[in-house]
């Protein structure tokens, strides 16, 4: 299965925290690991190996693994067990047209009803970004940790005055499912994609609905049309 380092043990930083089963923690470790490419797609995910590897029982780590078939993260093989799903063209085209139907649609409800504060949360969300951008461009690779999860909360954060949860929860795992071909792509996209963030951010702060999405629908297809580039991808 390829697993090549032992799970952390998470610290509870609030109140929030302290109800977290362990069963959440390891769900969350095993998606992660599932995204960012540590178990590859098409890996087989052996039971008992899992179950020393992310110290669970093996009752509660199939009951994760179940979980995680609902997104599509996981196949379930009946009494042959669980692997990671296999990545393909036509899902990536298929997240990509999600995607874009979910964000255009979640942006229009967003700059609607946004307030003073949600301005705030997308001014800061995109210094971030920006940030860790300019590093990746001057070539320090070491930020592609930090740009996965900048790029998310920036996203996140324009469409965060929508004011439905449901359309938030979908866009999240539909972002998460996409974002795991570009993290199988191994490669930063370029001034292009920060480009794309910066006109994104001035036009929420214009509330510019149809430019806004003209910019959403180019960046998810120039996404797909790097993954594609990258050759890794059949």
């Amino acid at each position: 299965m390829g697993l090549a380092h032992k799970t952390e043990k998470s610290i509870p930083k609030n109140a929030g925290e302290l109800s977290e089963t362990v069963s959440d923690v390891v769900f969350r470790q095993i998606r992660q690991d599932i995204i960012s490419g540590i178990l590859a797609p098409g890996a087989k995910i052996k039971l008992e190996q899992a179950k020393e590897h992310y110290s669970i029982s093996v009752s509660s780590l199939r009951e994760i693994l179940s979980r995680l078939a609902m997104e599509n993260l996981v196949l379930a093989e009946g009494q042959r067990g669980f692997e990671v799903s296999p990545a393909s063209r036509k899902e990536l085209e298929e997240l990509a047209d999600l995607r874009t139907v979910l964000e255009t649609h979640a942006v229009a409800l967003s700059f609607e009803a946004g307030t003073l504060e949600w301005e705030g949360r997308i001014v800061a969300a995109h210094y971030k970004l920006a940030a860790a951008e300019r590093k990746l461009l001057g070539g320090d690779d070491s930020r592609t940790v930090d740009w996965v999860r900048y790029d998310w909360e920036f996203h996140q954060a324009i469409v965060s005055a929508c004011n439905s949860t449901t359309l938030m929860a979908t866009l999240s795992s539909v972002f998460d499912r996409f974002l795991r071909y570009h993290m199988l792509a191994r490669s930063f996209r370029g001034k292009d994609v920060a480009d794309d963030h910066r006109l994104l951010f001035e036009l929420a702060l214009k509330r510019d609905v149809e430019a806004a999405r003209a910019v959403i629908r180019r960046h998810v297809q120039s996404g797909v049309d790097h993954v594609l580039a990258s050759g890794r991808i059949n």
